[in-house]
């Protein structure tokens, strides 16, 4: 166990002073910052603006399609199929007659597809035109006053409230989905670079000779355990670093917000105390900051920080110790790690591609049956967390979750250690997944 202790230590200390553990800990945070924060505004000031021609044999639709920054409407009579991109229109919009009861299909013309985005949003004008018509002509109610209606009917908003039993707690869906991806991104991208760590540091050992020397004092399985931990607490290091570097962020953020603001936003506070849901008097801004501060404050931190300690740790287990035979088995061609990696990277894609579908329904079979799974609950099931436990994670999904990832990464770490044991003296052999099984299950 001392040896153990001592490999861990070195692999600790030698990888925690290295320049690019520095560098990318407190670097990498704010190049994620910046270019989250770049890449909005460029999507904000690079958003294209549609200029569509509109042929309508109906003759109504010019009274309630309304122009605005995004997609500007052009009624000209002169434009059609024909000329439509000689008149620096973007597309043409072709909409037949539309009887009522009779489904119809309009259609759009263009030379430079528009964007998901943009035929949703079109699409939704067109439908919301045709009612406000409907509308118009079947009861007494004018435009104009169809148009106050509508300006005048923004009147509520909603708040989603996570239901505890005895108590309920406010909740944010925003903040819920930016931890959940967030914390299951760090995971998918920290055991990559982690478990490739491992196995790169194994390989050059063998390659140069150095494990030869190292075996000869400590057994093969405790050199790999102890390689394993000794990097898997770098990560967890770096994690740490990165919580208590937000922390310094958000606070110093919050300094340079101007001083009415910030007594804005305790107005609200106060007024929220007493009981007093109206708001009115205060900007946008500082309502907008008063809710991001409630959901921080009522967000469960503890349970998150402590799920993400043990989903790190077991995820990484459970892939660093396969990394870790690879790289016990290859020799000095690079391309016989590339080979044996794509059974084990494949998992680890898999589940961020369901993380993505997870984050979106928290609550469905493929998100609840992909946290149970070894392979992907490290990844999956953090997305879920975030949305509460045990409101969207029951408590026995989460126990069982734990459990079959602690099977699993025990699992994954035995056969691993007896593939090792193997492989890290063994030169010249041309590695295969059918000669490593054998290693692991009839040596």
């Amino acid at each position: 166990m001392n040896k153990i202790g001592l490999i861990i230590r070195r692999e600790y200390i030698t990888r925690i002073r290295n320049k690019t553990f520095l560098i990318s800990t407190f670097l990498l945070p704010i190049i994620i910052v910046l270019g989250i924060a770049g890449t909005v505004y460029l999507a904000i000031k690079g958003k294209t603006n549609h200029r569509i021609a509109v042929s309508d044999q109906n003759g109504y639709f010019k009274d309630y399609l309304k122009s605005d920054s995004t997609i500007f409407f052009d009624f000209s009579p002169g434009i059609d199929t024909l000329n439509y991109a000689d008149k620096n229109c973007s597309a043409v919009l072709i909409i037949p007659v539309l009887n009522e009861g009779q489904k119809t299909i309009y259609r759009l013309k263009y030379k430079k597809q528009l964007g998901l985005a943009n035929i949703d949003d079109l699409e939704k004008r067109i439908n919301s035109a045709i009612t406000d018509h409907m509308i118009f002509t079947k009861t007494n109610i004018t435009r104009s006053r169809l148009d106050s209606i509508r300006a005048a009917s923004d009147l509520g908003e909603l708040k989603s409230f996570s239901d505890e039993g005895k108590k309920s707690q406010a909740s944010s869906q925003g903040l819920s989905y930016a931890i959940g991806y967030t914390c299951g991104f760090l995971i998918y991208l920290l055991t990559f670079i982690y478990g490739a760590m491992v196995m790169r540091g194994v390989s050059e050992e063998k390659t140069s000779r150095v494990a030869e020397v190292i075996v000869s004092s400590v057994k093969p399985f405790p050199l790999m355990l102890g390689k394993i931990i000794g990097i898997g607490a770098v990560g967890l290091t770096q994690f740490l670093l990165w919580i208590v570097l937000g922390i310094v962020l958000f606070t110093v953020a919050q300094a340079f917000l101007p001083h009415e603001l910030l007594q804005e936003v305790n107005n609200i506070q106060q007024a929220n105390a007493m009981g007093n849901a109206q708001m009115a008097q205060t900007s946008e801004a500082a309502r907008q900051i008063f809710e991001f501060k409630q959901s921080v404050q009522n967000t469960n931190w503890l349970l998150i920080i402590g799920c993400y300690i043990f989903y790190f740790t077991g995820g990484y287990l459970f892939y660093a110790s396969l990394f870790a035979a690879v790289g016990s088995v290859v020799n000095e061609d690079p391309q016989e790690a590339q080979s044996l990696l794509l059974p084990i990277t494949m998992p680890i894609i898999f589940s961020f591609i369901i993380m993505s579908i997870a984050i979106q329904d928290p609550g469905g079979s493929l998100a609840v049956w992909a946290s149970m799974i070894p392979f992907s609950s490290p990844i999956v099931m953090m997305a879920r967390i975030a949305y509460g436990v045990p409101t969207t994670v029951p408590y026995w999904q989460l126990f069982l979750s734990m459990a079959l990832l602690a099977g699993g990464f025990l699992f994954t770490t035995w056969i691993a250690g007896r593939i090792y044991r193997t492989g890290i003296l063994m030169y010249g052999k041309k590695p295969t997944w059918k000669t490593m099984w054998k290693w692991a299950f009839k040596a």
